[in-house]
């Protein structure tokens, strides 16, 4: 049996609702799912920490897809872990082309944090979001390259200023992982993955690490990004939106199949 029917199976049998509309029955109803975003668009924070990756988000982090995060992420409804990946799948077909090599690199949770919750959401979603698009016949891979230090604070509460402060020198790429790479996608687009663009300060670290070892992040794609980075429809960085516009239309993901 699939880890999603064994998601499925067990949000049935403890009960649930929908995590957006609040009707009884599965954790994503038809209605809330049929309104999910079809198309991403750029996420550049305000303001943009210097030398960030091109940041792509499916959707406002609000409303619905807020809902669906904090759900999967606080409250283990792990059958959410599909339609978020579907969402960090049209961010990263956003950030770079498809057709090419990509390697997904979530940015890691600490792991006082995964011990707490259970699960490592950002992980998870991001193996699913790599499994659909090799689905779709595409050469992508998620790769957890990326380690956190000792000390490292949780981030939420904590603003722009301290987010930086807090995350400076954190991440760190260790030599099997990077071993790793060189074995299993010796070239190829590295794409940054995430729930939430806030800041952009996360972001920037798993950049800032990659890049010290050589490794070089063609992009950022997350879920969802708050309000303040959402890049506005008229002004802003008109070439990004108008790729968004004119880019890679819906993949051809399956309702079912392989996820990992």
């Amino acid at each position: 049996m699939s880890r999603d029917l064994v998601d499925a199976a067990l949000d049935l049998l403890l009960g649930g609702c929908c995590a957006g509309c609040g009707r009884a029955g599965r954790a994503l109803c038809e209605g809330c799912d049929a309104a999910l975003p079809t198309r991403a668009r750029p996420a550049w924070p305000t303001p943009v920490p210097s030398g960030l990756a091109p940041p792509w988000a499916a959707d406002e982090y609000a409303g619905t897809v807020r809902a669906l995060v904090l759900a999967h992420k606080e409250q283990r409804v792990l059958s959410l872990r599909r339609p978020l990946a579907r969402l960090l799948v049209l961010a990263v077909a956003a950030a770079v082309p498809v057709d090419e090599t990509v390697v997904l690199v979530p940015v890691p949770s600490r792991p006082s944090t995964v011990r707490a919750r259970g699960h490592d959401p950002t992980a998870a979603v991001t193996r699913s979001a790599a499994g659909m698009l090799r689905a779709a016949g595409l050469d992508a891979l998620a790769v957890p390259l990326l380690r956190t230090r000792p000390g490292l604070q949780d981030q939420s509460g904590l603003g722009a200023e301290a987010r930086a402060r807090n995350l400076d020198g954190s991440l760190r790429c260790p030599a099997p992982a990077l071993r790793r790479l060189a074995r299993l996608r010796p070239a190829a687009r590295l794409v940054v993955c995430d729930d939430v663009i806030t800041t952009g300060a996360t972001a920037r670290e798993a950049q800032r690490a990659l890049e010290a070892v050589g490794l070089p992040v063609a992009a950022v794609a997350a879920v969802a990004a708050t309000r303040r980075t959402r890049a506005p429809r008229d002004g802003g960085n008109r070439a990004d939106d108008a790729g968004a516009e004119a880019g890679a239309g819906p993949l051809p993901l399956s309702s079912s199949g392989p996820t990992d």
